[in-house]
């Protein structure tokens, strides 16, 4: 007579992990941040750029915008002007790996491969955003350093100048969401790249950032001296050389909460379409 076997027992059901939008983006901000350090050339070739304009416009155009500056008043030499202003610029063009790198995972079909977890819908968005705020803080300090090597001093305290590094690290890291939405919306590096720069060159070159509003045409200055980007870079050259500074900085960090409020909601909307959810 053989014993009953017993009837095997199933086993239990795992339940799903639960999204955590705070977990999920920091797993995938350490992947961004990790790709930078894998991919060397990738650091190199994203701070030859501002180095480069560091020079030129020191060595090149300095002299020449020096009676600009002299008739303004500002006390120090051109290049305390410039630095404010290549902060805001390399901040602003670094927001085109933001859109390169989102098109990318849409076009390598990355993000299909997230849509199969049970990850928060804003993390890959947040995981970008903050990769790349990690990455511009290294790239300002490196412009912070070449400006020092070429007559960059700080003239008004510590706290300022801390403030003044953190305001450009939070507008590009508000700019980085309309980076974000671009690069969803074309889904090809090639074009996000392109896409990407046409609306930083006006902001950039139509501002305080190299020269004082002043030497524009009328026309021209009354976009100049409302736009985010000049009220950021007088923000951080007043935090840096001296200046009222609560006015205008006021103006610079609701222009950040601004962008914020519109685009990341836009962004995330976009990201949901994209990816099919």
């Amino acid at each position: 007579m053989t014993a009953a076997t017993a009837p095997a027992t199933a086993p239990a059901a795992v339940a799903p992990r639960a999204a955590n939008p705070v977990r999920d983006a920091a797993v995938l901000t350490r992947r961004n941040v990790l790709r930078l350090f894998r991919t060397p050339q990738l650091a190199v070739f994203s701070t030859i750029q501002p180095v480069m304009f560091v020079l030129l416009f020191v060595y090149v155009f300095g002299g020449a915008l020096k009676p600009a500056l002299a008739a303004q008043g500002f006390p120090y030499s051109y290049v305390s002007y410039l630095i404010p202003g290549i902060l805001v610029q390399t901040v602003l063009f670094g927001g085109a790996g933001t859109a390169v790198g989102l098109s990318e995972d849409f076009s390598k079909g990355i993000v299909d491969r997230f849509r199969s977890l049970p990850m928060a819908r804003s993390a890959v968005l947040m995981g970008r955003t903050l990769g790349d705020l990690v990455r511009n803080a290294f790239v300002v300090a490196l412009m912070i350093v070449v400006g020092s090597l070429v007559g960059f001093r700080f003239h008004n305290g510590f706290l300022p100048a801390v403030g003044a590094i953190a305001l450009a690290l939070f507008f590009g890291f508000a700019f980085s969401w309309i980076f974000a939405l671009i690069g969803m919306a074309v889904r090809e590096p090639e074009t996000a790249q392109v896409a990407s720069f046409l609306p930083t060159f006006p902001f950039v070159f139509a501002s305080s950032a190299f020269t004082p509003t002043s030497t524009m045409p009328g026309w021209l200055q009354a976009f100049a001296e409302h736009q985010p980007v000049t009220l950021t870079v007088n923000a951080i050259r007043n935090l840096t050389q001296g200046g009222p500074t609560a006015s205008v900085t006021l103006q610079a960090v609701a222009w950040c909460v601004g962008i914020l409020v519109v685009f990341v909601p836009l962004s995330v909307r976009k990201y949901e379409s994209a990816a099919g959810r």
